[in-house]
């Protein structure tokens, strides 16, 4: 790996914000193809971030601490990705379901997908059954990611792939649930594709319908 390109990697693992944005633009000027600096300096960096959890070496603050580092250097490359037409990974409608308003866990989970090279549709909190659905169609998603933290809103996820299949579109989709009270049973009682219990696992997950 060019000695930018690992800097940038080892910037965005370490969680220095200023630091990756500054070898995001040198690499630029340095003229490295948009889709290295993508794929080795800011999706490698967050899949090594991911090990990393998964180890027990870093935690949820560490994570969150990478991924908004990442964040800062894809906002200055996204739009040399966007011009040169690079493609995204797919796009990912994601929300934390009505009647909840917690989004610590859908956010660092959206942050890892966009790392991962997804095109993330952010809904926030307290997202209708409808919202969603006509998210999917407006946007033309691949995926759908619903957050719940409370027993009482998770009931909603199932209103939400109800949504979806009224509008005729459960089968372009697939639809990953996750969240405190979630559990697998649950995803597979509900008609949902299937469920991660973290962020990491969430973007494996995700994969392995690509």
């Amino acid at each position: 790996m060019e000695p930018v390109l690992q800097a940038m990697f080892d910037a965005v693992v370490g969680g220095k914000k200023a630091e990756v944005e500054a070898r995001v633009r040198e690499a630029l000027e340095a003229k490295v193809p948009p889709e290295r600096i993508l794929t080795e300096g800011l999706i490698g960096a967050m899949k090594e971030v991911g090990s990393q959890f998964e180890c027990g070496n870093f935690y949820v603050p560490e994570m969150l601490i990478a991924a908004r580092a990442m964040q800062s250097g894809l906002a200055i490359l996204k739009p040399v990705l966007v011009a040169q037409g690079v493609a995204t990974a797919g796009k990912i409608v994601i929300g934390t379901v009505r009647g909840d308003l917690h989004d610590i866990g859908k956010n660092l989970v959206a942050m890892m997908l966009e790392g991962a090279g997804y095109e993330i549709i952010d809904l926030g909190t307290d997202v209708a059954p409808e919202k969603f659905a006509q998210a999917v169609r407006e946007h033309g998603a691949k995926f759908v990611g619903m957050s719940a933290l409370l027993t009482t809103t998770m009931q909603n996820m199932r209103s939400v792939i109800e949504a979806i299949d009224d509008l005729g579109m459960r089968q372009q989709v697939k639809i990953v649930i996750g969240g405190a009270p979630v559990t697998e049973s649950y995803a597979q009682e509900i008609g949902a594709d299937g469920y991660a219990p973290d962020a990491s696992r969430a973007v494996a997950l995700v994969k392995t319908f690509a």
